[in-house]
Order: C-alpha cells, then structure tokens, then sequence
C-alpha cells in the first residue's frame, strides 16, 4: 500500500438511526484507535507479569470548523441514537473504515480565531475495515 497524504480524509455520518452516511463539512483531522483490555493474570511463581487480549475496543475524534448549515453532528451528539459513519483516510483510494457508532460534539468559539468543532465517537456494534 502507498502512503497518502491527509488532505483527501473525509468522515461520513448519518443524520439519522437508519440514514444513509453524508459527508461531514470542514473537518480538518479524524482518528481512530483500536486497543484491547489486557486482562492481568499474573499468578504465583510467574517470573513477570502475564496478560491475556480481552475484548477489542473502537474509538476516535474529529475536530475541525463549525458549520452554521447543518446539524448534523450535534443531532448525532444530542439524540444518544447510534448511526452509521465512513472514515476515509483518502476518499480517491477505496480503504476506508466503517460501522455504527456514537457521537458526542463540541463547539468552541475565541475572539482570536475560528468557531471549532471537536467531538469524540464510540463504537456501537462492529467496526469493519474495507481495503482495496
């Protein structure tokens, strides 16, 4: 696979539970993690720590600038409703990530600079990875 450059990355969000994912305005980053709970089971006479993989976790941010035009995001972050989501790292290559998750939002506004956008997501159900 080549390296990419950020600048074509896109987040794709439904407005709604069952809608089909748009495309999110003036994002500028995204991100998302996938850790495992590493579940301790050190026992007697072990000459270290040991740990078993529990279960795999999805998450990640975005951030980037408010838009007046759509609620998009902060009906996903107010209505505590899961709802799908593409991540794109480049919207020109066909790997992308998606499934269902949920949204919290954050406006930030400063007399020096523009009104932002930030928020967090979790999955809420399975986070699949399509590669091409």
């Amino acid at each position: 696979m080549a390296r990419k450059h950020g600048r074509n990355g896109r987040l794709y969000v439904a407005i709604t539970s069952g809608g089909t994912p748009e495309p999110v305005t003036f994002l500028r980053d995204w991100s998302i993690d996938f850790s495992v709970d590493n579940i301790d089971v050190t026992a007697f006479g072990d000459s270290n720590k040991t740990y078993v993989a529990g279960l795999p976790d999805s998450s990640g941010t975005f951030s980037g600038y408010f838009d007046s035009e759509t609620a998009q995001l902060y009906t996903a972050a107010t209505d505590g409703i899961a709802r799908g989501f593409y991540l794109y790292p480049d919207t020109g290559d066909a790997t992308y990530w998606y499934g269902t998750g949920l949204f919290d939002f954050s406006v930030s506004s400063a007399v020096d600079g523009a009104v932002t956008v930030s928020g967090n997501w979790n999955a809420a159900g399975n986070i699949a990875k399509v590669q091409a």
